[in-house]
């Protein structure tokens, strides 16, 4: 069983052994210096260049979409193949849950908060109204625990790869990983073992190539957005909403997070700075999910996790731990209603807190997944849905900063957890547990 535990390592390590996801400062500068020169070049407004810029932003996030479910796959498959039914795997889970309930929470506590106390106003009867012709009414349907349930079991192998259903992925590949954990130690067991090792290396090689084109990328996605931003995207009327909502994620990024590591003993700076390469690509892509082979890289390259950490924790982080969705879910859902005359008592308020971070916990990390779930939410309530086409139009950058501030959350998750087991995993040395 060690030397099964050192195989598994050290294919992992070699995968990840000369990747470098950009955590050097001269890459840093010139993801920033591509930041810049794409928000500028957006802002001219030149047709050409910018449906280039579109171009270019749709083959990133192809890509990422492309790259992202084999990851989440193999990297569930994998570790749990190694932890098996250790009491370890308990630990990270239940430490990864707590933590991951906590953020989550807070975060729809900060969202009602800044709510309550801006208290945004209701938009004039005829805005309401034209914007209903901009709700995506395809995506509309009643929401009951029952279809969501449903919808997570698969009913064939293919189809939850093939629809980018995260949940259900997740839950073939915990079948998979477990199985292989627990049949007989047989060489056909091992031959697939070391298919699916490889498999991984593939995917790490896939990544460093995006990642070394990345520049050009984040160049085109800063000029889409200047150019988006530029053409009048930010309605003013809805500025007291914006607020709550953009401020709300703000305070959880950067007063929240960073309080639950200090309160564990970490430096949220050094997590930050070495997770930037990850919250870059969060920020552009506006997909969790799409982010997770960059999240991976950072955290065991960068922040030096532990592996049985890192592959086990980010995957679930990035199905179930979505603070900016909690948020946007709980603010929105209250802004609809007041406008809709719904009565907003502090009970009502609080109730909706605890549907926010349900309903949160299960949207996938996919582009928009928080807008349609919030516009099924409302719509089984019976609220006009109009105001939700009046928020479509800058939902582009509110969605930028929740995959940003989810991703965030989710290495803060992992960080506390890997410094939480330092030490008290197999195979797992504690020197390199520390960051502090």
């Amino acid at each position: 069983m060690a030397d099964e535990n050192k195989s598994v390592a050290e294919a992992r390590e070699a995968a990840l052994k000369a990747h470098n996801p950009g955590a050097t400062r001269k890459q840093l500068v010139l993801w920033f210096g591509a930041l810049l020169v794409g928000g500028f070049l957006g802002f001219l407004e030149i047709a050409p260049l910018n449906e280039l810029f579109n171009f270019i932003a749709t083959v990133f996030t192809r890509l990422f979409q492309f790259i992202a479910v084999p990851t989440i796959a193999l990297a569930v498959i994998t570790t749990l193949a190694a932890l098996g039914g250790k009491k370890e795997t308990g630990r990270i889970f239940a430490h990864a849950v707590s933590y991951t309930f906590l953020t989550t929470f807070a975060a729809a506590a900060v969202g009602l908060l800044l709510y309550i106390v801006v208290a945004p106003g209701n938009l004039p009867a005829e805005v309401v109204g034209a914007g209903a012709s901009n709700v995506p009414l395809d995506k509309v349907g009643k929401l009951t625990y029952y279809d969501h349930i449903l919808s997570v079991i698969p009913n064939n192998v293919l189809q939850p790869f093939l629809a980018g259903n995260v949940l259900s992925v997740m839950l073939i590949a915990a079948s998979v990983g477990l199985g292989l954990a627990f049949m007989p130690k047989t060489e056909n067991r091992e031959v697939l073992l070391k298919g699916l090792q490889g498999l991984q290396e593939l995917l790490f090689t896939l990544i460093r190539a995006i990642l070394w084109a990345l520049p050009l990328g984040i160049l085109a996605f800063a000029g889409q957005l200047s150019a988006q931003i530029e053409a009048g995207v930010i309605v003013g009327a809805l500025s007291q909403y914006v607020l709550v909502v953009m401020g709300g994620n703000l305070i959880q990024m950067v007063v929240v997070l960073p309080l639950f590591m200090l309160l564990r003993g970490l430096n949220p700076l050094t997590v930050f700075r070495k997770m930037s390469p990850a919250l870059a690509v969060a920020l552009f892509t506006k997909s969790s999910a799409g982010t997770l082979p960059v999240t991976l890289a950072s955290a065991e390259n960068n922040l030096k996790v532990n592996p049985k950490v890192s592959r086990f924790v980010l995957p679930i982080c990035t199905t179930i731990n979505m603070n900016g969705c909690a948020a946007f879910i709980l603010v929105t859902s209250l802004f609809v209603m007041q406008n809709a005359g719904f009565e907003l008592t502090l009970g009502t308020m609080i109730a909706w807190v605890f549907i926010a971070v349900l309903a949160a916990v299960g949207n996938a990390g996919v582009p928009m997944g928080c807008y349609f779930l919030t516009l099924s939410l409302m719509s089984s309530l019976g609220a006009p849905i109009g105001l939700m086409g009046v928020i479509l139009p800058i939902y582009t950058i509110i969605d930028m900063i929740e995959t940003a501030e989810n991703v965030w959350s989710d290495a803060s998750v992992c960080a506390m957890t890997d410094h939480d087991l330092a030490g008290k995993l197999e195979d797992s040395p504690a020197a390199a547990k520390a960051v502090s």
